[in-house]
């Protein structure tokens, strides 16, 4: 949502087997120059969810936008990227998120990634690590980790009947109340902490036209699958960070996954007083975290 970019920040599109998709990039003062494009690329993923967008790291990547090239995409079936109308998948992901940094980056990228596209961007790095450099990854979760489903608060009886879905969606995600009693109930530790701007942007990504099919997908457990299976292959150098009160993927999850790879993963970082997404919740801790590691 280009309306709500930081100052400096505009849209960039390529096109992928899946369709257009549009990332956010700087574009102007007070931080483009003539050798923007030489510097070192950073990618920054968001999350799955109603609403999802590049919105949710736009009060972190600005920090870094004097030193890095700043990548940050919406995926597709979210924000202002392609809508296309099919069952997601998996692969889906994998391959828009491998077409997007093959297009956009002509060497190894570090990518700051949070929950579910973190653990994609883990499976990527197994397969095709000559694309990354590092990772630095909040809260990382296949949401099938171990066999222990965490993300699925409604039966799929339920979640799978025609139109009941749709209405769902709508009443879930496409109004203002439930926007921001998701943020507040489930995804902050702290509701104050939601701001009228953070309830717009996901609003506003959750009404683009035909987003339900990638959210539904998300909330019927299409995408998940158990990152124990796969967290043992990583070789990229990994950190990892976690907020202490994240809900549906808790913190001992996050170390008993570090645990499987203490040889790729260097550090594991808690986050005081956050949940799932500590970089919206507390920018300024995981812009420090961020700068500790870059």
């Amino acid at each position: 949502m280009l309306q709500f970019q930081p100052p400096g920040f505009g849209h960039k599109i390529i096109h992928t087997s899946l369709g257009a998709m549009v990332y956010y990039t700087q574009t102007a003062a007070p931080w483009i120059i003539a050798e923007t494009e030489e510097l070192p690329p950073l990618l920054f993923l968001h999350n799955f969810g109603g609403g999802a967008s590049a919105y949710e790291w736009s009060k972190v990547y600005p920090a870094f936008a004097s030193g890095y090239r700043i990548l940050a995409p919406d995926l597709i079936g979210w924000g202002e990227s392609a809508h296309p109308v099919r069952d997601y998948q998996i692969r889906d992901y994998l391959n828009a998120i491998a077409e997007f940094i093959s297009q956009t980056c002509h060497k190894p990228v570090t990518v700051v990634a949070s929950s579910l596209t973190a653990a994609f961007t883990i499976r990527l790095a197994i397969t095709q690590p000559e694309l990354f450099q590092r990772l630095i990854l909040v809260s990382p979760s296949g949401f099938d980790d171990f066999g222990q489903g965490a993300g699925r608060r409604l039966p799929l009886s339920v979640i799978n009947t025609p139109l009941l879905d749709h209405l769902i969606y709508a009443l879930g995600a496409e109004n203002e109340f439930a926007v921001r009693n998701f943020l507040q109930s489930f995804l902050f530790a702290k509701p104050e902490r939601v701001s009228p701007e953070m309830v717009e942007a996901y609003l506003m990504s959750a009404q683009q036209p035909n987003a339900k099919f990638a959210a539904l997908a998300f909330l019927r457990g299409d995408l998940y699958f158990d990152l124990s299976l796969y967290i043992q292959q990583l070789k990229i150098p990994t950190v990892i960070f976690w907020g202490e009160e994240a809900q549906f993927t808790k913190i001992e999850l996050g170390r008993r996954l570090a645990n499987l790879n203490p040889g790729a993963i260097k550090n594991f970082d808690a986050i005081a007083n956050t949940g799932i997404l500590p970089h919206l919740e507390t920018p300024e801790i995981v812009i420090g975290l961020l700068q500790k590691y870059l």
